[in-house]
C-alpha cells in the first residue's frame, strides 16, 4: 500500500486508532531502556510494545553462512514488518514473529493486540517510506559509538553468552551495514536523542549521562522557554565545581544537514530542584490525563539494576507529552 494511502486512511479512519511511536537506533543504543519507562508509566493495559528485530529472516546459526548481518534489510522480513505496522496503526491485531535473542532462535509467534498507544522499537522501523507513514512520532537514539560499543559488550556478555572478543568482532563486521542502513534513519526522526558524558568534564563516578535532544519542527513541541533559558549562563559562583555551565539549556542549533533545530541539553549533574521544575512544567502540559491517577511518574528515569537518571526521566517525559498530545489531537 503506498505511503500516501496509509496517511489518508489513518487520517480518515472511523473511531479511535492507536498513537504510534517509533524508537530507532543501532544495537545497544538504549531503545529498550527508553521504552520500558514509558510502558511502566502509562501502564501495560494502555500501551503495546513491539520490537521489529523479531522480523529477522534467519536465526543465528543460519546467518553464519550469509554475506550480511542482522542489520541488513535482506536479513529481515521488511515487507511483513510494513504490513504489520499498517495493521497496528489501524487498530488491527497481528500475529507477530518472535526472535529469542538469548538463544538466537525463531520461536512461536505471538498475537499482538494494539492498545491506545503502540511503541515500536528496533533496528529498522524507519527504514522504508511505508513504515514511516505508520507513525505519529519518530525518535532516533544516537549515542557516541564508543559508548554504544561498551554497552553492547556488557549486555551481550552478561545476557547473551558472548565473549568481549566475539562482540567486538561482530561490531566490526556490522559497521558497514550500520553506516548504510541504521544511521541514515536519523534524518527521519522528529526527535534525535543522544545520551553521553559532557565533553571535557570530570564528573564524579555515578553521575548520570547527559542528554541532548534535537527537537525538529516536524511535530509541535511543548513550550519550555519559561523554565529553561536559552541565554548565556551566569558567571560561576565562587567555588562552583561546574564552572559557568548551566545544567539545562534550550538553544538554537544547526543539525548535521545545516538546518536550524532546537537543542535541549539536560546535563547529568542537574540538581534535583532544577530537574523538578522542568518535570513539573512538562507534566502540567500533559493536560487533564496526567492527573487522572493512571500515570506513574516514578517509573520514569530508571535504568539498569536500580539506577535513576533525571536526563533520562525528562527525555521520557517529553515523549510521554507527545504521545498524549497526539491522542488528544486525534480525539478532537
Amino acid at each position: 500500500m503506498p505511503h500516501r494511502i496509509v496517511h489518508m486512511l489513518r487520517a480518515r479512519g472511523s473511531g479511535r486508532r492507536p498513537v504510534m511511536l517509533a524508537i530507532a537506533g543501532d544495537s545497544a543504543a538504549g531503545k529498550t531502556t527508553l521504552t520500558r519507562g514509558l510502558v511502566r508509566c502509562l501502564g501495560e493495559d494502555r500501551m503495546t510494545a513491539v520490537c521489529v528485530d523479531d522480523y529477522h529472516r534467519y536465526d543465528r546459526s543460519e546467518r553464519e553462512g550469509k554475506p550480511f548481518t542482522a542489520l541488513h534489510p535482506d536479513c529481515n522480513h521488511i515487507d511483513v514488518m510494513e504490513q504489520h505496522l499498517q495493521l497496528l496503526s489501524m487498530g488491527e491485531p497481528i500475529l507477530k514473529p518472535v526472535y529469542d535473542h538469548a538463544t538466537g532462535e525463531l520461536v512461536r509467534p505471538e498475537l499482538v493486540e494494539p492498545r491506545e498507544f503502540v511503541i515500536v522499537e528496533g533496528l529498522l522501523p524507519l527504514h522504508t517510506r511505508l513504515a514511516r507513514a505508520c507513525f505519529d512520532i519518530t525518535v532516533y537514539l544516537d549515542p557516541p559509538e564508543e559508548l554504544r560499543h561498551a554497552w553492547k559488550v556488557r549486555r551481550d556478555c552478561d545476557k547473551r553468552g558472548y565473549t568481549p572478543e566475539q562482540v567486538r568482532a561482530e561490531l566490526d563486521r556490522r559497521e558497514p551495514e550500520s553506516a548504510a542502513y541504521i544511521r541514515p534513519q536519523r534524518r527521519w526522526a522528529d526527535i534525535v536523542v543522544r545520551f553521553a558524558p559532557v565533553a571535557g568534564r570530570q564528573d564524579p563516578p555515578g553521575t548520570p549521562l547527559s542528554a541532548e535532544l534535537l527537537l525538529r519542527p516536524t511535530i509541535d513541541h511543548p513550550e519550555l522557554d519559561t523554565v529553561i533559558g536559552d541565554s548565556a549562563p551566569p558567571p560561576p559562583a565562587p567555588g562552583s565545581p561546574h564552572g559557568a555551565e548551566t545544567a539545562m539549556h534550550l538553544r538554537l542549533h544547526r543539525d548535521t544537514d545545516g538546518r536550524p533545530v532546537d537543542a535541549l541539553h539536560v546535563h547529568g549533574y542537574v540538581s534535583p530542584d532544577e530537574s523538578r521544575i522542568v518535570k513539573k512544567a512538562i507534566w502540567e502540559r500533559l493536560g487533564p490525563r496526567a492527573g487522572d491517577g493512571g500515570l506513574d511518574p516514578d517509573a520514569l528515569g530508571r535504568f539498569g539494576d536500580g539506577g535513576t537518571s533525571d536526563p533520562l526521566a525528562i527525555t521520557q517525559l517529553l515523549l510521554l507529552y507527545h504521545l498524549l498530545d497526539a491522542d488528544r489531537r486525534q480525539a478532537a
